[in-house]
């Protein structure tokens, strides 16, 4: 088999500026990438009592206004660093709890209770938000870069024509390691036996492209029974189908996956083809930890209870299992005292493209020069 080489990247210490490296790899250590959009939470989530989030290493305090747009300023007052999530709201305004400093949406000062005349300097950031479907994008990097068109497309998510099941877990690990996971469909038969993997399908052809900055697995596997994860919901567990599926590192926010399933002998009026997409969001809170959503989502039996009941349990245990090898991995990276240079195999390519994607992104964004 062949192996590749990996550049190691040397770890950050709290006195060492990051030192980005010709043709790098990004690896736990390699700073946060700020100007992208990245999901601050569920719509569900935000409402007219105040929430705080770390998200990038930053603590935002979130909440609706009077009409129902989702609002984002930094959770940190001005003046003596209090949380501004501790508050209260007063229509649109938001008054810190501590000594009753206003803040409108924006995070324009409009009052200080104790002087007569506001500071014009008391201000808080306020970072830009958009909301669709389910999910509250937000953009914490340079404001002016803020392109609403940058937001992925996860339009499923909010389509009649398709049923979703959901998930969210926090984690102890790196969104680098979480999108090489999701990058490495060798490991499914092994770390999700029945549910997601097949031998059959680990050993199927792999067709990897790159496309600007988006990575890209095209894999078919023909005349070969599916998974649990989509045989028990279309009827065709232990049946020979065909399995077409393209997984995509799509942002350092989003990776994509969409499955067909295809019933070349379907019975009398069954329906022949199945669609399956599937949704991975990370948001770092740091280098070490993530906010993480999962959608399931099919647009076959859309009204059936029991195919959501089962995707659900089907889809968080093996969510689950990738998010304990995911926190375990960076335990033994990060507290092991002896120096390992972990080896690559072809397999890992994926994986590799976009570490390689994300180690040139935030050197771009660092202003490093090789």
């Amino acid at each position: 088999m062949k192996t590749i080489q990996l550049k190691s990247i040397p770890a950050i210490t709290a006195t060492d500026t990051y030192a980005f490296a010709p043709g790098g790899f990004a690896d736990h250590t390699t700073p946060l990438i700020l100007n992208c959009w990245y999901v601050a939470a569920l719509a569900s989530e935000v409402s007219r009592d105040i929430i705080s989030r770390r998200l990038l290493g930053t603590e935002v305090a979130m909440y609706r206004t009077l009409a129902g747009e989702p609002v984002a300023i930094r959770n940190r007052c001005p003046h003596r660093s209090f949380p501004l999530a501790k508050g209260k709201l007063d229509g649109d305004i938001l008054q810190c709890g501590y000594h009753g400093m206003q803040f409108d949406p924006s995070g324009r000062c409009v009052n200080m209770p104790s002087l007569p005349i506001t500071p014009s300097n008391a201000s808080v950031r306020s970072f830009p938000m958009v909301e669709r479907g389910p999910l509250i994008w937000i953009w914490m990097g340079e404001a002016d870069k803020a392109d609403e068109a940058l937001i992925p497309d996860t339009h499923w998510l909010h389509d009649a024509k398709w049923k979703s099941v959901q998930g969210s877990y926090y984690m102890k690990s790196d969104y680098i390691s979480m999108h090489e996971n999701l990058l490495d469909q060798t490991h499914f038969p092994f770390l999700h036996p029945g549910a997601i993997g097949t031998p059959e399908y680990a050993r199927s052809k792999l067709d990897v492209r790159q496309d600007g900055e988006v990575i890209i697995i095209d894999r078919q596997l023909k005349n070969s029974p599916p998974p649990g994860v989509y045989g028990v919901p279309t009827g065709l567990t232990g049946k020979p189908v065909h399995r077409y599926s393209e997984a995509r590192f799509a942002s350092p926010a989003l990776h994509v996956a969409f499955a067909r399933i295809v019933d070349p002998t379907p019975a009398e009026g069954a329906q022949s083809d199945y669609r399956f997409n599937i949704t991975h969001i990370f948001t770092p809170e740091s280098n070490g930890a993530i906010h993480y959503w999962w959608f399931n989502s099919r647009d076959f039996k859309l009204n059936d209870q029991a195919a959501d009941d089962y995707l659900h349990e089907a889809s968080a245990k093996a969510y689950l299992e990738d998010v304990d090898a995911l926190e375990w991995i960076l335990d033994v990276v990060t507290q092991d005292a002896q120096p390992q240079f972990d080896l690559n195999f072809a397999p890992d390519k994926p994986g590799l493209l976009m570490r390689r994607v994300i180690h040139d992104r935030a050197a771009k964004e660092a202003g490093a020069s090789y």
